[in-house]
């Protein structure tokens, strides 16, 4: 799973899987896209947690639900008036996203050069919750996942949707198509959906 992801999705899921299936043990992987699809190109795990786009014609993708990424701003800041923000709102801002290798931080700079706002990067980090942090502390803004919102301990961004188009990525679940998910495996994939 990416851990983008996993610390959201993950606990619900394997405590219900665990009480449904006390004699099964799961063993979760988290790492970059890059590396997840070297496992499961190696038959190393039965599937994988990822956002689109993946486009492997050796790979089975299923779209498991789609999600809002909405701008995580520090508290006071001008942008928290508003309801709802533009992306050229963004323009000039600092921004804070997930360092090179992660999906994440890469359709972020993408939802940004595709509507032509320059922005500068004040700094990469592995984690959302660093990310959230650094928000809240002025350092930047962010585009954060909704199932990441909830989970910030301590001080909190505030989180303003954007007008639309709305920014989202897409979670899938992918394997290998010579090597479809045993039945564990699917039983857990169907725990994994909201």
């Amino acid at each position: 799973m990416l851990p983008t992801i996993a610390p959201y999705l993950l606990p619900r899921a394997m405590a219900a899987f665990a009480k449904k299936y006390p004699g099964v043990d799961l063993v979760v992987q988290e790492d970059t896209t890059a590396q997840l699809l070297k496992l499961l190109h190696a038959c190393e795990i039965d599937f994988a947690l990822a956002s689109h786009p993946i486009t492997d014609d050796r790979l089975e993708v299923q779209e498991l639900f789609s999600e809002a990424l909405l701008i995580a701003l520090p508290p006071g800041h001008p942008l928290t008036r508003k309801a709802r923000v533009n992306a050229a709102d963004l323009e000039s801002e600092r921004l804070i996203v997930l360092k090179e290798g992660h999906c994440l931080g890469d359709q972020v700079l993408q939802f940004c050069e595709r509507r032509e706002v320059r922005s500068s990067i004040s700094f990469r980090s592995a984690q959302l919750e660093t990310i959230q942090s650094l928000v809240c502390a002025g350092m930047g803004l962010s585009l954060i996942p909704q199932m990441a919102v909830g989970a910030q301990r301590g001080a909190k961004p505030v989180y303003r949707p954007f007008q639309s188009p709305q920014p989202e990525r897409t979670i899938i679940a992918i394997w290998p198509r010579q090597r479809p998910p045993s039945r564990a495996a699917m039983a857990l994939l169907h725990l994994l959906r909201p």
